[in-house]
């Protein structure tokens, strides 16, 4: 009897707190008449500062999200990496399981992968893209590695300096064929 009584507290409960969040958030409005003006090209050409903070998720520009190509109309909300450097990463990291992938901070993050032909070691991947210049100094890779102990745990081992950075020019290297593609097919 207790029990269903609780269920029944706890059902009226969710629905009380349901529609309290509901409530809330429909008044998560803005008071702003609509003004097809503030949208306008020109205001917002004038008025860079007041025009960005108009700028929401479900305005035009949404999230503003541009991962393969310039930014043609200069929102600051565009990813604020470089697009060939963040294809030619993931190009590059292909053959590992990924386990997370920001493209508005140029982060990937690898999953542990053990090679086939060595089973008892393993390696991890972290891709960072710092800037929006196809740089060398706008990547950074760090690699980890650990082998398998005695006992089958996984133990961390140490990985040479030149293994980051062989894995940074094979970025490099595609995303320049990359950027060299692209340039050739504007030409063309």
């Amino acid at each position: 009897m207790t029990l269903n009584v609780s269920a029944k507290m706890n059902s009226r409960f969710f629905v009380v707190a349901s529609a309290l969040f509901a409530l809330a958030l429909s008044g998560c409005g803005s008071d702003k008449p609509a003004d097809t003006y503030r949208t306008s090209p020109e205001y917002r050409s004038q008025n860079p500062t007041e025009a960005a903070k108009d700028d929401t998720v479900f305005s035009k520009g949404g999230l503003g999200i541009n991962l393969f190509g310039d930014d043609k109309e200069g929102r600051e909300g565009a990813v604020a990496v470089n697009a060939f450097l963040w294809r030619a990463s993931l190009d590059t990291v292909a053959f590992l399981p990924i386990a997370s992938v920001d493209p508005f901070g140029g982060v990937i993050i690898s999953d542990w992968y053990a090679p086939p032909e060595t089973p008892e070691e393993r390696f991890k991947v972290n891709v960072y893209i710092l800037g929006r210049t196809l740089r060398a100094d706008g990547l950074k890779v760090s690699v980890f590695r650990q082998t398998q102990g005695a006992q089958g745990n996984w133990v961390d081992a140490a990985v040479g300096a030149d293994v980051a950075r062989e894995f940074e020019d094979a970025v490099l290297t595609r995303a320049r064929q990359l950027r060299l593609q692209a340039v050739a097919e504007d030409k063309g």
